[in-house]
This record gives C-alpha cells, structure tokens and sequence, in this order.
C-alpha cells in the first residue's frame, strides 16, 4: 500500500489549549516549566493519533508556541540585538519578538506581523541586520525530535526552508541575499547533520516561496543555498516541500538537483499535474503529492483525487508515490467529533485534520485496489457528495439578482472629489480627524455575558439591556479621550465575520472548529453552506441607539462581502465571484438601512482584501481582481453624497495593488502601517492615492503603551509625507484583543498628539 505523509498539523489543541495555558503565562499565572510540560503533552498526544491512523511519514518541529517562521529565526540565531539587550530568559525574548515588551526591562516594539502566503495565518517577519551573525541559536527541532523518540514515534522534523526564510525576512544589512545565503549555508548544514546524528532519517525542509513569482535571481539564491546542503557529507534524506501552488518557474531545475523527495501541491497548485506529465519525474526521487486539501473543510472527492492518483502513477517510478496534504492541516479545525451538536446531514460533508488523516488512509488503500468503485469507503464517499446537493439552500431569488447585475451597479457617482467636498461640509471634522477602527477591548465580562445569553442563562432582555449600557459607557469613554468619529465597541460580536454569517441566510456554525490566527489568536470561520441572503437587518438598532447617545458621528461598523468570503470555509460548488455578489447584495442592503437611519459614516472592513491574491502577478485580475474590487464597490455604489464610507486593511503588503485599492471607491481608508514602518507612506505618494487615508499609529497586536512625543513623531511623519487635509489618525486595527488599562492611556496620547501636530 502507498506511504502517506502530513506536512504539518494544528497545534493549538483541540479545545484551544496551548492558546490558554500561554494567555496564562503571559498573565504570570502559570511558570515556565508548566507551560513547557503541557506543550510537550499536547505534542505526543498528536504524535500518537497520526501514527494511530496510519501515517507513515509524521511531522515533528511542525509545533510552536507562536510561529514557525519566528522559531527559524531564533534557530538561526536572527534575533536582533534590541531583544538581547532586554536580558530576559530565552523564551521571554522569544515573546518579546512575537509581541513587544514593555516594562522593567526596557520598551521594544514586536517585529513586523504579514500574512502567510494566501492563508489567514500571520507570521513574524525576521529581520536581518548588520550585527546579525547566523549561528545555531535554539534546540527546540532537536528537542523535539528526541521527545517524539522517547514516546516511541520516528518522526520527520520540518523546518522552514533557508530560501523562504530569506525571502521573506527583512534584510536592513548592506548584504545582498546571495552573501547572507554563503553564511547562512553552514547553520543549516550542521542543523541537518546534527539531526542526522539523533537518528533522522528524513527532514523536510518547506520552500513555499517556490509557488511564487522567480526571477532569475531567486533561481540562483535557491541554487546557491541548495547546491551547497544537499552537497553535504552524511545529510539525512531531503523532502523539499512546497504548497499554495504550483513550481511552473522551477520545475525542471527542482527535479534536475539532488533532493531525495519533493512535495508537490495538486489542490491549489493546477499546473503541478501539467509539469509531471509533460516533463517526466526523474527515477529514483519519491514524489509526495498532496491530494488532500490542508485549507478547506469539505470532504475528499474520492473519485476524482483516484483519478489524480492513477495518473501519477503513470509518471512516477514504482513505489516511489506518496499521497499527502496539500498543505500544513494547521489550517483546519482539529476534529468533526468536537461538533455533536452539528445534524449528521450536515457534518457528514465536513474533514476536518483528524478526519484527513483518515482520508489518506482510505485513499492510499483505495488506490492500490483494481476493484475500488466497488469499495464500501469508495461507495459511501459518493453517496455523501451527492446528498450534499440535497442538503444545499438555494434561493433562487438570489441568484437571479446576481444574474441581472450590470454596469451601472457598481459605479458611485458623483465622482470622489465632489463627494469629499459634500462630506466635508456635512461632518465638520477637525483636521488630523481621530478614531478608532472599530472594537473595543473583549473583557471577559463581555464574553461571559454573551455565553450565558447563548446558553439560556439569561434573558434577551437582560442580555441587550447589558450591551446597550457597555455601549453608553464606550461613548461616554471616547468623548471623554477625545476622539472626533466614534464606535459603538462591537460588544455583541464574537467575530467580524462570524457574527454576520450567523445573520445570513446560508451560512453553518460550529462551537469548536478553531483555527489559529496568529500566536494565541484563534479564529472559528463560517461555512458558506449554500447561497446568501439577508432575512432581516443586523445592526442598525444597535448603531442607531450608539448615534443617539452623542453629537459625533458613530461609524456604522460591517463586514465587506470579500472579507466575509475570504475568512469563511467557501462552499466549491460555486465561483467565489458569485459566492462574493451574493454577500454583497446582503451588505448593500444593510448599509441602505444604516443610510435611512442618519448614520453618516459607514465602514465596510476589506481586512482580508490582499489574503486571496493569486500568488501569480499573471493570475491577479481574471482569478480575483475582477470581481473581488466590484464586489466592495457594489455594496457602497447607491449611498448619498453626504454618507462617508469607509474600509480597513491589515498586515499584508499593499504597494503591488495600491492602485485596485483606489478603484474600490472609498472615502477613508485605514491601513496596519506601524508594524511595517510606515514604509506604505512612500507608495501611497508615489501612487498619488487619492482616497483620504489613516495609517495605524500604532501597533495594538503589542500590550505596550505609545508614549504621546512618539506618536507625534509618527504624525509628523505622515505629514511629511502625505496631504494633510487626507490624513486620518488611528490605531492600526481593532482594539478587541486588548484590555483596559493599555487602550484608555494609547488612545489618550494618541489624541493628544493629534491635537498637538493640528496646531
């Protein structure tokens, strides 16, 4: 039977345990060692379930305790000197990194935050300095390793390959990236080695950033840093990885090198299949195909991954095929038997890590029987699909509205310069106007409230008459501070998407399909079970009361269509493009309602805009483009003059599609920018964007407090940079991770430097 293999697993912990016992660390309610023990816990127990389901080839140093990409960093031995310098223990510093530090210690910001390729995952950005000297800095792969040796598995320890890692650091040296590879060679090489030495016999190093766009200068660099390992007296045997894509740009040079395996993606990456058949896979390399998607929810359809299976099967040498995910199932809730509460009609649809696992196996079984279409697993596997048909909402009313859509019904008039001279003569804002992104902190008081709201142990009337007084308090708060365009706190939303999905028609929810975020930020997306409508509308008495309360405009706070679809498990038996239309249509309808009610400013967040970009610059507009900048502008299209509309961005690079940002037709955009250095500045002028703009002033991902002469020098910065008269002043993304005591001091000297600069 063919050898399957899982390129990573989530880590997290079915019921959000590592999450719990690390927010406890940090809270100095649980030490060191008791943190350490319970992770190592967590690791075998999950070790032991892969290996109980059959997988033959089982990650270890997958784990971390907040990212991958920033454990590589450390193992490099990239920790920049700022963090040293604190004096702290090394897994102190290591959080110091991932979150800032503020306290006796010193007062250092966190590094820089993006997204994960095309995931709603975030990593830690690495930075390279002059004073950055790569040696091996941690034990953890090695640790790990021998861990899962002790409790009886043999693992395959992963690690984030030296390219990527490279590529996506931060270089502030005066090196080019072919020199710090010549550094960085011999690191990576007794890394191997040493491994080898505790008894790997493999380690799989991941190259995602092969999927992406090469030029010839990356094709050399991954040369340089390859040549040289695979080169090296005594290595383990080599799996390069890749995943989100296809290796178009490398194929030929990838399977002409030394490399004992090669893990191709053949869920998102459609042109892998094409490379195989049409250049051959050399004798002698085991191909590991993910065939398995690691990114969506939905059972495997048998028929069609056997088909896949056989064709390779024709291009690989004997033996030497191994079925894989498509990707680390980090990106999947753990189990469907942690939903009992889920009718069987519909959780028979949902694979989720441990339900994958076992799809491997049926598969790698199925696959080697000439008799598979009379197999039982194959049997059920078909009838599930076909009842999902039965089980799907159609409103057919809804499709024909989308049907009937045309040109006209994504265009705002009057044009963007007219509308900023109605608003600005309607809303009399200071200049230099502050706010808020949206949320306010997420006490656990709130949370409280609204499980026992969920759970019956309260009354609706108790419930609603609890969130309007946190709301009162809130408005109460930001007059008090100072702000000049406020927000109603977003107490009763568990989630920006979440909480519109469980007011749409067509969406699914879960009590415990988690996934991580970033660090101990969890996220449980909707699933997107079948078309969208919006029965009723979902937030305008809550935005309305908040507006009655004060003479400032409250912001109408919702979630554009492309965010709601992007941080969602999408259905696959539609285009996201009518997938998108169909939310969108939703959304319009609640901002005509929020219009109708005297809500003057409305912002429609995009926070997830950049997340789905084809990885491919050729891809960008046909696969998503097209229809994901239409499908915002359709939302707002119908408003007054006088109604602002605002959108928000977060941690993902925006200088490549700045000018598609501008299309969306926006009034305000706010954007993350403290985390990057404000290096969007420079874009947004060169761009001569036109929609008036706030770049976060600070970062809220950290707990530490921005001193008021700081943030004015971050003001000014802007203003050196940017037309006054466009410039908004905001933190960088919503404050619901926060607490109190940090928010009310932030956003008081935030004010203040506002004030000052405005004078």
């Amino acid at each position: 039977m063919k050898q399957t293999s899982v390129t990573g697993y989530p880590r997290i912990g079915a019921d959000r345990e590592l999450k719990k016992w690390t927010e406890a660390y940090f809270r100095h309610e649980l030490d060191r060692p008791a943190l350490l023990q319970h992770a190592a816990e967590l690791r075998r127990r999950q070790w032991h379930r892969q290996r109980e389901t059959g997988v033959n080839f089982i990650p270890s140093n997958d784990f971390s305790l907040y990212d991958t990409v920033l454990d590589t960093a450390v193992l490099f031995g990239a920790v920049p000197q700022r963090y040293h310098d604190l004096g702290l223990n090394a897994l102190d510093t290591y959080f110091a990194m991932a979150k800032g530090y503020q306290g006796t210690h010193g007062d250092v910001h966190a590094l820089p935050m993006r997204k994960w390729f095309n995931t709603n995952y975030h990593y830690i950005v690495p930075e390279i300095d002059g004073e950055t000297v790569f040696a091996c800095g941690s034990e953890k792969p090695f640790a790990e390793f021998t861990e899962a040796l002790e409790a009886g598995v043999r693992t395959r320890p992963v690690l984030v390959g030296p390219f990527t890692f490279l590529r996506l650091a931060e270089n502030r040296s005066d090196k080019p990236l072919r020199m710090l590879a010549e550094e960085l060679l011999p690191v990576c090489r007794s890394v191997l080695l040493r491994l080898e030495k505790l008894g790997a016999e493999w380690v799989q190093l991941d190259e995602p950033f092969l999927v992406t766009d090469l030029t010839e200068d990356d094709l050399a660099l991954f040369r340089t840093l390859y040549d040289g390992l695979l080169a090296t007296p005594g290595r383990p045997r080599v799996l390069l990885q890749t995943y989100f894509g296809d290796v178009r740009d490398s194929y030929t040079q990838l399977t002409g090198m030394d490399f004992d395996a090669i893990g191709l993606d053949f869920i998102e990456g459609t042109e892998n299949l094409r490379l195989v058949e049409q250049h051959g896979f050399p004798e002698g390399k085991t191909l590991v195909a993910g065939v398995v998607n690691g990114k969506n929810i939905w059972v495997n359809h048998y028929e069609q991954t056997l088909a896949l299976i056989h064709r390779l099967e024709q291009a690989v040498e004997p033996g030497k095929l191994v079925l894989g995910t498509s990707c680390s199932l980090l990106h999947v809730p753990y189990t469907v038997h942690n939903e009992p509460d889920l009718a069987e009609t519909f959780r028979e649809h949902f694979a989720f890590a441990e339900e994958k696992l076992e799809e491997l196996a049926e598969l790698a079984r199925l696959s080697d029987d000439a008799a598979w279409a009379t197999d039982a697993a194959f049997l059920r596997n078909r009838a599930i699909l076909a009842r999902k048909q039965d089980a799907a909402f159609r409103f057919n009313d809804v499709r024909a509205a989308v049907s009937s859509l045309r040109e006209n019904d994504f265009i705002r008039r009057p044009a963007f310069e007219e509308r900023r001279a109605i608003q600005k003569a309607a809303l009399k804002l200071p200049l230099l106007p502050t706010t808020t992104i949206g949320s306010f902190p997420q006490t656990s008081e709130v949370r409280a409230l609204r499980r026992d709201y969920k759970a019956g142990r309260i009354t609706a009337e108790t419930y609603h008459a609890a969130i309007r007084q946190k709301i009162a308090d809130v408005i109460a708060l930001q007059e008090e501070i100072g702000l000049d365009v406020l927000v109603h706190g977003e107490f009763e939303r568990n989630d920006m998407v979440e909480y519109f999905g469980e007011k749409l028609d067509g969406f699914l929810f879960t009590k415990n399909a988690w996934v991580q975020s970033y660090g101990t930020r969890c996220v449980k997306p909707p699933v997107i079970f079948g078309d969208v409508r919006r029965p009723g509308p979902m937030t305008v008495d809550t935005i309305a009361y908040a507006q009655s309360l004060t003479d400032r405009p409250v912001k109408g706070m919702l979630t554009g269509p492309v965010t709601i679809l992007n941080w969602s498990f999408p259905r696959e038996d539609l285009p996201r493009r009518e997938i998108a239309f169909q939310i969108a249509l939703a959304i319009k309808a609640e901002v005509a309602d929020l219009e109708a009610r005297g809500i003057r400013i409305i912002q429609i967040d995009e926070a997830a805009l950049r997340e789905k970009l084809p990885l491919r610059k050729c891809d960008w507009h046909a696969q998503y483009l097209d229809w994901a900048i239409p499908a915002f502008r359709l939302v707002h299209a119908s408003v007054r003059s006088e109604t602002q509309i605002h959108t928000h961005m977060c941690y993902s690079r925006f200088e490549d599609i700045i000018r598609d940002i501008d299309d969306m037709d926006a009034d305000v955009i706010t954007f993350e920018a403290a985390k990057s250095d404000l290096s969007l500045l420079d874009v947004l002028k060169a761009g001569h964007f036109k929609t008036e703009v706030g770049p976060g002033v600070y970062d809220i991902h950290s707990p530490r407090v921005p001193e008021r002469a700081e943030l004015e020098n971050i003001i000014r910065q802007l203003i050196a940079k940017l037309d006054i008269h466009r410039l908004w002043v905001n933190p960088d993304c919503g404050l619901k991770t926060r607490g109190m005591k940090e928010t009310v001091p932030s956003l008081k000297n935030m004010v203040l430097a506002a004030q000052a600069c405005r004078k």
